[in-house]
């Protein structure tokens, strides 16, 4: 175990490990298959690197302790910090509010006293693994206050703040009655990185209008003579490594196996998300129900895949999210499908890594329509897989990855009409334009992997102002 400090700290809500069950009973704990893991792991390694974060589990008292390389220090989140500062402010307070207002979000100040409480103490985590002069890299909306909170703690780190989700205009970020605590607790980072252009100018605006700071480019002067630099830094997957397992034979033997179970149909077209209401299962569904009502397609021409994994299950809008997708399926299957080929193959669980190359070699469209999204990994995820240039991305507008993929099927999923007729339009367009869209997106993907993006934003945090 690494004697001291680390030079290089992460500090994210969750730790890169989940914990699994060995045949004899006992627990274990094994790396986490997340892209973050993946393009981190190797910059811990070098450093001895440090990673804060929570179990997952609650009033779980757990030392420190190595995996894979990495130092991990676990922080205790009580049955309470779960309830009120997880569920509550991270997602029914910022959540909701950060994805345009889908849904209300909820203000209520026991939850930000929970908030500014765990904040606190992954900070003080922060400063007790940090080296002298050491790099931290605070990750996402639930760690807001961290920065500052460890600059106070340690004015001698770099400090990195990414946020992997949407940051809102100004006019909806004004309606949080503790904007200028989360805007105090972002400065104090070295540099604040988004997704998105638009995000990094939110940001800037901000600056200026509620704090009266002065900005210059992608600059912010602070009254101390400290500049924090905001950026778009967009996130990416590991893509060597899915498109090795999509080119495994049994991965493409399992894809034509899925293909026969729901009945070998002309096109696949396939939904893949966590269940969210930031996801837009429910319109692109409605969708194609439309598309089969008008006879534009038939359960011969095209099957729908729709994954929902399940997600955040103990918040009651998400149950009624549920009930409204599977009533909406049901009645869609009822209407359209025949025994043995249903319209939509409505599937809430996770699947493998493996299991999911597959689905995405199988399906010939991929149905990628978030209502706001901050990158969107699965429209990655599908380009990778697709290492022959076939297949077709239907792609919203309001993903930070159509911003890289132009040559998607971009749609704005609010205007049903119009994504019935860009889903047609994919299904329709010809193998030859389809392969040339194909092959612009899967070079634009393979230059610009989460290894690069990682290496990019760690050379602007070390960057002198």
């Amino acid at each position: 175990m690494p004697s001291g400090r680390s030079s290089f700290v992460v500090v994210a809500n969750r730790l890169p490990v989940d914990r699994v069950e060995m045949p004899d009973g006992t627990t274990a704990w094994r790396r986490s298959p997340g892209g973050l893991v993946t393009a981190l792991a190797p910059v811990m390694q070098r450093h001895h690197g440090a990673w804060i974060g929570w179990t997952g589990g609650k009033d779980e008292k757990v030392d420190p302790f190595d995996e894979g390389g990495m130092h991990l220090v676990p922080v205790t989140l009580s049955a309470e910090d779960v309830e009120l500062y997880y569920e509550g402010f991270s997602n029914a307070t910022l959540w909701p509010l950060y994805h345009d207002v889908i849904v209300p979000p909820e203000f209520h100040r026991e939850w930000w006293e929970a908030y500014v409480a765990v904040n606190r103490r992954f900070a003080e985590a922060a400063a007790d693994a940090a080296d002298d002069n050491a790099v931290v890299w605070v990750h996402d909306y639930q760690l807001q206050l961290v920065p500052a909170m460890l600059r106070r703690l340690r004015p001698d780190v770099r400090i990195g703040f990414f946020l992997h989700i949407p940051f809102p205009p100004t006019e909806l970020f004004a309606q949080m009655p503790w904007r200028r605590q989360i805007l105090d607790g972002l400065m104090g980072a070295d540099l604040v990185g988004f997704q998105r252009p638009g995000a990094a100018s939110n940001f800037a605006r901000l600056a200026r209008n509620r704090m009266g700071l002065r900005t210059r480019g992608d600059r912010i002067h602070l009254p101390d003579d400290r500049i924090v630099r905001a950026k778009a830094f967009p996130i990416s997957i590991d893509v060597g490594e899915l498109e090795q397992i999509a080119r495994q034979p049994e991965t493409e033997a399992r894809a034509r196996e899925m293909r026969a179970e729901v009945g070998n149909p002309a096109h696949i077209l396939l939904g893949v998300d966590r269940l969210d209401y930031t996801k837009g299962i429910r319109q692109r569904l409605r969708a194609f129900g439309e598309l089969l009502d008008e006879g534009r397609v038939s359960v011969d021409d095209a099957v729908f895949i729709q994954v929902a994994t399940p997600s955040r299950e103990r918040v009651e809008q998400y149950r009624v999210l549920r009930d409204e997708i599977e009533l909406l399926v049901g009645r869609i299957n009822g209407e359209h499908g025949r025994i043995g080929t249903p319209a939509i193959n409505y599937l809430h669980t996770s699947y493998s890594r493996t299991e999911m190359a597959a689905l995405f070699r199988a399906a010939d469209v991929a149905v990628v329509t978030p209502l706001r999204d901050g990158m969107n990994l699965v429209a990655k995820e599908y380009v990778a897989c697709r290492y022959d240039d076939t297949g077709a991305l239907v792609l919203s507008e309001f993903a930070g990855a159509a911003d890289e993929f132009r040559q998607a099927f971009l749609v704005n999923p609010h205007d049903i009409n119009g994504m019935k007729d860009i889903v047609v339009d994919a299904m329709n367009t010809d193998d030859r334009q389809l392969g040339r869209r194909m092959k612009a997106m899967r070079k634009h993907l393979a230059a610009h992997d989460v290894n690069v993006w990682a290496a990019s934003f760690l050379k602007a945090l070390h960057a002198e102002d």
